[in-house]
């Protein structure tokens, strides 16, 4: 048999997870990341903590599956994107807690970045928008907050990297400092036209070439594990950041392809091939998983409440003992009775992109009960999936494509039937739930087989991925559009909240 390990490193927690060849689950092993909060706005992670973690989870993987390291053909990593870490190359200690990607501390300098007129020349280059959600307001704040850093880095005594940089310079003994397009192109300083660093955005953030990882194609040999850690070495064969890992784990290699992630966000991906296609709608485009050096490109949306929405029924109101009670809560009514629940708790994401809008619940009456809200709340995370594939399709139509003809769903809430159907009946697509739900570490795995023979390419990958669910839309077009706009016009209640 053909073992592949999956390391996925998530904002959580650290996970390992070992495929057979035709892409089934053999074994897995998970420890939780401590959450640091240093202040308001501020999120951060323990770097040594990163990487115990997930060294734990390859041992108790590979004895959940009592297989030895010889048994392993190679490895593939997947990561939480965005989060910033700065070490020294010499003792490979880090300077600094990692910034993870949900910090806000570096606003202030992407608000004198956008004042400055950057904006254009950042989207043109980068696909991105100015934000400090990307690695490259983060890396200039440890560089002038950290005593030493700057002075440090211009001596080229440090080591710029995103999550999977830095696992592969712990795995290979310091040997190997490198990325993938996928999450280079998450930084704000990575040319997605050329892939490559951009002089010019180095430049203007004043960020030190001498930092920067070199960058390979997701899938290709990027080094070999020191043979101390494991008894023997292992080939790393593929990287990508975790949601174009989840793109290519649910075989999306096509343009016009499209998966939804449902977590505590939802992330959705749609595949645009080769062509470089700027929305006119509030998305990004980004780097898709390569498995060549040729670029190939994803547009991304990003619904900030989704899953989260369910813990707040559970955490906040108390309406539930336990997410997994949502959905018989939910269908104990035929329907939401006019309830409409806006949950931007934390604003609003793509495509409306308004950090000032705040939860709201419409539609009440006498009548309405915790049930009700219940399944509004549900429903919203449909809703706010289906905005974000219409502007995709919107400017998938204005390219000259095709809108999307399905869409291919994972993560946690992609088990709730009732939204998953309701996905369906408001988008008017099939909405198909694949046998593992686990892409985003499949996708990693596949990478890693690729690039290493197993596989003979994503034709064959494309053989392999097998649904579990098919849900086709039973509403009307007519019912759907004005569910859409029952929505729309909620939502614009909540930006005046």
């Amino acid at each position: 048999m053909t073992y592949l390990l999956a390391l996925d490193q998530g904002t959580s927690s650290s996970r390992s997870i070992v495929f057979d060849r035709e892409g089934h689950i053999v074994a897995m092993a998970q420890r939780e990341l401590t959450q640091i909060y240093p202040q308001p706005g501020w999120v951060e992670h323990d770097p040594l903590e990163i990487w115990s973690s997930q060294l734990a989870t390859v041992r108790e993987a590979l004895a959940i599956a009592n297989l030895q390291v010889a048994d392993i053909h190679a490895v593939g990593i997947t990561n939480q994107r965005e989060t910033t870490l700065l070490w020294n190359r010499r003792t490979g200690r880090p300077v600094h807690h990692a910034i993870v990607w949900q910090d806000r501390r570096s606003e202030p300098l992407c608000a004198r970045l956008r004042a400055e007129g950057m904006a254009p020349a950042i989207s043109e280059k980068t696909g991105l928008v100015i934000d400090a959600y990307f690695s490259a307001t983060k890396l200039r704040w440890l560089l002038d907050n950290v005593p030493g850093a700057r002075a440090a880095a211009e001596r080229g005594e440090l080591a710029f990297g995103t999550i999977d940089s830095w696992l592969i310079w712990q795995l290979t003994g310091g040997e190997a400092h490198v990325t993938d397009v996928s999450n280079a192109s998450r930084t704000m300083l990575f040319n997605v036209h050329d892939n490559q660093w951009d002089t010019e955005l180095l430049k203007a953030l004043d960020i030190p070439a001498s930092l920067l990882p070199e960058v390979k194609p997701s899938s290709a040999h990027f080094a070999d594990t020191d043979a101390t850690l494991f008894g023997r070495s292992l080939p790393i064969g593929g990287v990508a950041g975790d949601q174009q890992s989840a793109l290519f784990g649910q075989a999306c290699f096509e343009a016009g392809m499209a998966k939804n992630t449902y977590g505590t966000g939802c992330f959705l991906l749609m595949h645009t091939g080769g062509a470089f296609r700027p929305s006119q709608n509030g998305l990004l485009v980004t780097s898709a998983a390569q498995a060549t050096a040729e670029p190939q490109y994803a547009m991304e949306g990003s619904v900030f409440v989704g899953g989260a929405v369910v813990q707040w029924l559970r955490d906040g109101l108390k309406a539930i003992p336990g997410s997994g009670h949502v959905q018989a809560l939910a269908e104990s009514v035929p329907d939401a009775g006019g309830v409409m629940m806006v949950p931007a708790f934390t604003g609003l994401g793509a495509p409306y992109w308004n950090p000032e809008a705040r939860g709201t619940i419409t539609g009440l009456t006498r009548g309405s009960t915790v049930a009700h809200i219940a399944r509004a709340a549900l429903e919203s995370i449909a809703y706010q999936s289906a905005a974000l594939l219409q502007a995709m399709s919107r400017d998938a139509v204005a390219a000259g494509g095709t809108p999307v003809a399905e869409l291919r769903v994972d993560g946690g809430a992609c088990v709730n039937n009732l939204l998953m159907q309701f996905q369906a009946d408001l988008l008017g697509i099939p909405v198909v739930r694949p046998e593992v739900i686990e892409t985003t570490a499949l996708g990693a795995a596949y990478l890693a087989g690729l690039s290493t023979g197993v596989y003979s390419g994503t034709q064959e990958l494309a053989s392999l991925w097998r649904a579990e669910r098919r849900f086709e839309p039973n509403l009307s077009r007519a019912k759907a559009d004005e569910a859409m706009a029952r929505w729309e016009q909620a939502v614009r209640r909540a930006t005046l909240a």
